[in-house]
C-alpha cells in the first residue's frame, strides 16, 4: 500500500499539470456528496456493500479530504499508523471504537474522513483514469479497512498478529478486520431482492440462522434425504500402496511420499470410476502447491491418459467455463477430473 499511495501521488501531480481542470470537477462533485454511487444503488446497477450505508452518501465528502492531493496525504498517514502498530509482539485484539479512539489520539485523524476513504479512493481512480487496477489493489483494502471500521461500531474485531501462522518463528505481523455479524454482510442481498432462497445441507438448528442474520423467514422447510436405495459408498484411505501413512493435516501435507500416494490414488480412481470425479483440496493455495508437484512427477499426465482435468480457481468466470466443460465431457462418455476446494465456487 506504501508504494501504491506513493504512485498515486505521482498521478496526480501528472494531472495537476497536464489537466487540473478534471481535478476541479471532481473537487465540485464531492461538495455535493456522492450522488453517483447512491444513484448506482438504486438504478441497482450495483449491489450496495455493506461500507457505506445509504444515508451516508446523502453527505458531503469531509473538507480535508476533497482535493486529491490532501486525500493522498491522509491516506499516506493513515498507512504510517497502521504499519507502526503492526509492530507488535504479542495478538492484540480491539473493537472499532477503541481503534478509532487510539488513532485520534496518536495521529488526530478523525473518524468521518476514515468513513469515506474507500468511496473516495474511487472516486479519485476514476478521475485519474487508473486502468491498472492490480496495482492499487492493497490501497484498495486499506481504505475499505478504514472505511469498515469508522461505519460500525459492532460487528467488527480488529486484530494484530505478529505472525503469519502458529508455526512461524520469523515476526510477519498480519493486520485482519473479522465480521462478528453476519447480519451486516446479507443485508445489502435483503434489501435489493424480493425473494431469497437460503439453502444448505449444514443449516441446523434452521431456528438460530434467521436470529443470526436478523430477518424473518416466509418458509422454512427441513427435507429429509432417503438412503433406501445405495447410492454412497463412503470409504476412508489411511495408507497409500507403500503403506506410508495418508492424511492432509498440516504437518505432513506437503510430505513427499504422502502427495506421491494421493497422486496414486487419484490414478486408480481416474482408471476405474466412470464419467467424473470431483476432487477437493482444504484450500486454493495448497490445490496450486500439490497441483505443481503432481504435474512435476507426472501423476497429471497418467490421469490425463483416462480423463481430461479441469481446476476451479479464485475467478467466478473462468470456474464457470471449467465446469461446463467438466459436465460436457462427463456427458459424452471421455470422463473428467475437477480439481476444486472444499467451500470454495
Amino acid at each position: 500500500s506504501t508504494d501504491s499511495v506513493e504512485r498515486l501521488t505521482e498521478r496526480v501531480e501528472e494531472m495537476k499539470s497536464q489537466n487540473s481542470e478534471k481535478l476541479r470537477n471532481e473537487y465540485e462533485r464531492l461538495v455535493d456528496g456522492l450522488r453517483d454511487a447512491l444513484a448506482a444503488r438504486e438504478e441497482d446497477l450495483i449491489l450496495a456493500n455493506p461500507i457505506l450505508p445509504d444515508k451516508v452518501l446523502h453527505e458531503a465528502i469531509p473538507g480535508n479530504i476533497r482535493k486529491a492531493e490532501h486525500f493522498v496525504r491522509f491516506l499516506k498517514r493513515f498507512i504510517e499508523y497502521l504499519k507502526a502498530r503492526m509492530r507488535v509482539m504479542h495478538v492484540v485484539a480491539e473493537t472499532t471504537p477503541s481503534f478509532l479512539q487510539h488513532i485520534k489520539e496518536i495521529t488526530y485523524i478523525e473518524r468521518k474522513p476514515l468513513r469515506f476513504c474507500a468511496e473516495r479512493l474511487a472516486s479519485l481512480v476514476r478521475t485519474l483514469e487508473i486502468t491498472d487496477l492490480e496495482e492499487y489493489g492493497a490501497l484498495a483494502k486499506v481504505a475499505a479497512f478504514a472505511t469498515l471500521c469508522a461505519t460500525y461500531d459492532t460487528g467488527f474485531m480488529v486484530l494484530f498478529e505478529p505472525y503469519e501462522s502458529d508455526h512461524s518463528t520469523v515476526p510477519n505481523p498480519v493486520l485482519h478486520l473479522a465480521c462478528l455479524d453476519a447480519a451486516i454482510a446479507i443485508k445489502p442481498v435483503f434489501q435489493r431482492f424480493h425473494t431469497v432462497i437460503i439453502t444448505s445441507g449444514t443449516l441446523s438448528p434452521m431456528e438460530m440462522y434467521p436470529k443470526m442474520l436478523n430477518f424473518v423467514p416466509v418458509v422454512q422447510e427441513s427435507l429429509t434425504m432417503t438412503l433406501a436405495r445405495q447410492c454412497f459408498a463412503p470409504l476412508v484411505v489411511t495408507r497409500g500402496s507403500d503403506q506410508v501413512t495418508m492424511s492432509s493435516k498440516f504437518e505432513v501435507r506437503n510430505d513427499p511420499a504422502v502427495v506421491r500416494n494421493y497422486g496414486n490414488l487419484l490414478i486408480e480412481m481416474a482408471r476405474t470410476v466412470p464419467d467424473g470425479i470431483v476432487a477437493f483440496f482444504p484450500s486454493y493455495l495448497y490445490m496450486e502447491s500439490i497441483v505443481a508437484m503432481w504435474n512435476e512427477n507426472g501423476v497429471l499426465k497418467d490421469v490425463w491418459k483416462h480423463k481430461l482435468i479441469f481446476v476451479e480457481t479464485p475467478d467466478a468466470a473462468e470456474t464457470s467455463v471449467a465446469l461446463q466443460n467438466y459436465r460436457t465431457a462427463c456427458n459424452n462418455g471421455r470422463g473428467a477430473v475437477l480439481l476444486s476446494v472444499a467451500r470454495g465456487k
